[in-house]
Formats: structure tokens, sequence, C-alpha cells
């Protein structure tokens, strides 16, 4: 009898000990299964992201064509806009007198807001609008105007 009380703790901490490893197992089962799922979980979101990249850049890649923009446009105080088409389809020569003391041309390509082009001031998009969206009072009530920004705007009406 005495052997048999000595040996009941002995197997009851082995059982103990058993469940326990059986218990740690699980638990790093579960941690690899997750860990795995969320590795694809970011392989899923890196594919979409830049696929989604991908898409935009080949989607923004084609100029729009804005020929009918062609020709000189009047601004306020001698300045001016007058937009060349370019060599390739899509893109365009703005020749601008854009300040009283500012002058240049700039190289466009036409997107889906306007043509896009970069002068020393800035990156800017030139975009459709009518004279009361430029700011500017001499060209307000004018409908065929192109906008630069806020105060800087060129009609043909």
């Amino acid at each position: 009898m005495r052997a048999l009380l000595i040996l009941a703790p002995a197997l009851a901490l082995a059982a103990c000990n058993a469940a326990d490893k059986a218990a740690d197992a699980t638990a790093n089962a579960t941690e690899t299964a997750g860990n795995a799922a969320a590795a694809v979980g970011d392989s899923f979101a890196n594919a979409v992201s830049e696929g989604a990249s991908s898409l935009k850049n080949e989607v923004s890649a084609k100029p729009v064509d804005r020929d009918d923009w062609v020709g000189r446009w009047k601004g306020v105080e001698g300045t001016y806009l007058v937009v060349s088409k370019g060599k390739d389809p899509g893109m365009y020569k703005l020749e601008m007198q854009y300040t009283l003391d500012d002058k240049g041309t700039f190289d466009g390509k036409g997107s889906s807001e306007g043509i896009s082009f970069e002068r020393p001031d800035g990156d800017f998009t030139l975009h459709p609008s009518d004279g009361d969206a430029t700011g500017l009072k001499y060209l307000a009530g004018k409908k065929d105007c192109l906008t630069v920004k806020t105060g800087e705007g060129y009609c043909r009406d």
C-alpha cells in the first residue's frame, strides 16, 4: 500500500507534464499556422499594391489628346498662352508669358485633367474652365478658358 501512495503522486506529475507538452505543441502549431497566414496575407497585399501601382503607371503613361486647345489664349495685363502640338500625339509645347516678368516655353503632356507641365515655380495642370473660375476680374463672364491656378488663366472668347 505504501508503494502505491508513493507511486500515485509520481504518476500524477507525469500525466500533468504530458498535458503541458501537448498544450505547448498545440500552441506552437497554432502560432506557426498564424505566422504562415500572416506571411501569405502580406504577400497578397504586396501583390495587390504592386499590381495597382503598375496599372496606374500604365493608365497614366498614355497621353490624352488636347488638340482642340491648340492656338493662342489671352490672359490679363499682357499675359498669354500659345498651345502647340509636340512631336508625339498628346504632347504639347506651351509658350507662356505668365507674369509681367516671367516668360518661357514648357513641355506639356495631355492627361485626363488637362495638360500637365513643369515650370520654375512648380508643377501645374492646365485645365478647362470659364472666366469666373480663373479668379480674374477681367476674364469674368468668358466661357472658353484654360486655368493654371487661381489668379492665372487664359481665354479665347
